[in-house]
């Protein structure tokens, strides 16, 4: 019976360290993507997750599809399938020099 009361703190230990460095970033970056696709905006540009660039002629918001206008024609897709991190380098202002 005394090891299991000497071995708690560290699956304590060990539970919190797993939250802190596994569930809550994870938790983080699902809250970041949900708040990009729902502020999604016609006119942006944008890259799906398969790497089709494109802008967004509508954000249809009954069906949770946008529009997507590339250079072979218009493309009806998901929400879901673009991504954030490009997008935001896509969109981000030009450098300086």
């Amino acid at each position: 019976m005394e090891g299991i009361s000497n071995q708690l703190p560290f699956f304590l230990l060990l539970f919190v360290v797993f939250f802190l460095f596994i569930i809550l970033p994870q938790q983080r970056r699902a809250k970041r993507e949900r708040t990009f696709q729902q502020n999604l905006k016609k006119g942006d540009k944008v890259i799906t997750k398969s790497g089709l660039h494109g802008r967004l002629l509508e954000v249809v918001e009954k069906d949770t599809t946008v529009i997507l206008e590339t250079m072979a024609g218009k493309l009806k897709i998901e929400r879901s399938a673009i991504s954030t991190e490009l997008s935001t380098k896509l969109n981000a202002p030009a450098i300086k020099r």
